[in-house]
C-alpha cells in the first residue's frame, strides 16, 4: 500500500474541517459541512472544487494533433487554439479506457485531462501511440494544480480576480491563457456539475493563493468549499457518466450513449476504429436510461433492474436527487422495450418501483 498523493491544497482542506478519504491515489475532502448543502450551493450560487488529483498530460510537437487524431476517438487537429473537447481514449476492442477533456494551448501544443485512476494508462497509452510522430508525451500532473468554480454566481466571482480575461466572452469549452489573483493561469469554461462554471489551471505554489482569493472573493455571493460526495450528485443529476460506473474497458461510448464523440469522418485510421465502426452498425446490446426512484431508498451501483419481475439490466450510479428532492439513478439496460413495462430495482431483497426518466435529469437554465 503507498501512502496517498495530496494536493497542494491540503492543509487548506484540514483548515477548514473537511472530512477526507482516499481517492485514486490521492486524499481529497469528501465534504466540508454536508453534501446536500454544498450541492445546492452549486446549484444556487457556487462551490468551489479542488480538482488537483486529475491528470494533465501534455501532447506537444508539429505531430502532436495526428497523434491524438489516431489515438483518440475524437477529430481533434480540427480543433483551434483555445478551445476544448470532451473525447475517449479506446482500445482495439472499442472499450473506453478513459473519458478525457483536451485542450488545444496552440497550434502545436495540446494538454489532456485525464481522469485520476487512468493518469498512468491514458500516459502510457498515448506514448505508445505516438511512436513514428513529431511529438513528445509528457506526464505533467505534477505541473499543474486545478481549482474549480461552479455555479450560476461563477463568472461574477472571477471575474474581478482574472486579470486579461474577457469571461463574458468566453465560450463553453474555450479557455485563455491570462491571471487569477496575481498569478499566472489557464482558465476554462468547462465543468462537470452541470452548471455554468470555469477551471483554473496555475502552478501547484500558486494553488493557495487561488483558492483563498477565490473563496472570498465569493463569500458574499453564497460560494461554498464543495467536495467529492457533492460533486458525484451534481454529475449524476446532470447525466454525466462517471469512469467505473457508466464507462469502462467494457462499454463502449455507443453504449453509454456518447456515440457522437466517435469522428468516423476525419482523415486515417484510429485506435478502435474498425471494432467501433462494428458496434455502430450493429447497435449497442445496451443502453444507458436514467431512472427515478419510487421511495425514499437509494439504488446503489450494482443493484439489479428488473422489467415484470425479470432480470433487465444493472444500476451503474445512484444518489439522493438534492434539486428534484427524489432518489435517481443510471442504469445499463438491456433492450428498449423496457418502456413499455414494469421496472423495478432490487434494493436489499425489495422490489422498488422504478420509473424511466430522461437525460439529464437537470438542466440549467440558459
Amino acid at each position: 500500500m503507498t501512502t496517498p498523493r495530496q494536493t497542494p491544497l491540503h492543509e487548506v482542506h484540514e483548515r477548514l474541517g473537511a472530512t477526507m478519504t482516499s481517492f485514486a491515489g490521492w486524499q481529497m475532502p469528501l465534504r466540508y459541512a454536508s453534501e446536500t448543502s454544498e450541492h445546492l450551493a452549486v446549484r444556487r450560487a457556487a462551490g468551489l472544487f479542488d480538482l488537483s488529483h486529475m491528470g494533465e498530460i501534455s501532447v506537444a510537437g508539429p505531430g502532436a494533433g495526428a497523434v491524438l487524431d489516431y489515438a483518440l476517438v475524437g477529430n481533434l487537429s480540427a480543433l483551434r487554439p483555445g478551445r476544448a473537447r470532451y473525447t475517449m481514449i479506446c482500445a482495439e476492442d472499442g472499450g473506453v479506457l478513459d473519458d478525457l477533456v483536451v485542450y488545444r494551448l496552440d497550434a502545436d501544443e495540446f494538454l489532456v485531462i485525464a481522469n485520476a485512476a487512468n493518469t498512468d494508462v491514458v500516459y502510457e497509452a498515448l506514448a505508445d501511440r505516438a511512436r513514428g510522430h513529431d511529438a513528445r508525451v509528457t506526464d505533467a500532473t505534477g505541473d499543474y494544480a486545478l481549482v474549480a468554480v461552479q455555479g450560476p454566481a461563477a463568472a461574477g466571482i472571477l471575474a474581478p480576480l482574472a486579470g486579461g480575461l474577457d469571461l463574458d466572452g468566453m465560450k463553453y469549452y474555450a479557455g485563455e491563457s491570462g491571471s487569477v489573483a496575481g498569478r499566472r493561469a489557464w482558465v476554462a469554461r468547462t465543468g462537470y456539475t452541470g452548471e455554468d462554471g470555469f477551471e483554473v489551471f496555475c502552478r501547484p505554489e500558486d494553488a493557495v493563493p487561488v483558492w483563498e482569493a477565490l473563496a472570498a472573493a465569493g463569500g458574499p455571493a453564497g460560494l461554498v468549499p464543495a467536495g467529492l460526495a457533492a460533486r458525484d450528485t451534481l454529475r449524476l443529476e446532470a447525466g454525466m457518466p462517471l469512469y467505473g460506473n457508466e464507462l469502462g474497458p467494457d462499454v463502449t461510448p455507443f453504449e453509454a450513449g456518447l456515440g457522437r464523440v466517435v469522428k468516423f469522418d476525419k482523415p486515417g485510421e484510429f485506435v478502435g476504429r474498425e471494432a467501433l465502426a462494428a458496434r455502430a452498425a450493429s447497435g449497442p446490446v445496451r443502453r444507458l436510461a436514467g431512472l427515478t426512484i419510487g421511495s425514499r431508498r437509494i439504488a446503489r451501483h450494482g443493484y439489479p433492474v428488473l422489467a415484470d419481475g425479470s432480470p433487465c439490466g444493472t444500476v451503474t450510479s445512484g444518489a439522493p436527487s438534492p434539486t428534484l428532492g427524489v432518489p435517481i439513478a443510471m442504469a445499463f439496460l438491456d433492450s428498449a422495450d423496457s418502456e413499455d413495462r414494469v421496472l423495478t430495482v432490487g434494493i436489499r431483497g425489495e422490489a422498488v418501483p422504478a420509473q424511466l426518466t430522461d437525460l439529464p435529469f437537470y438542466r440549467r437554465r440558459q
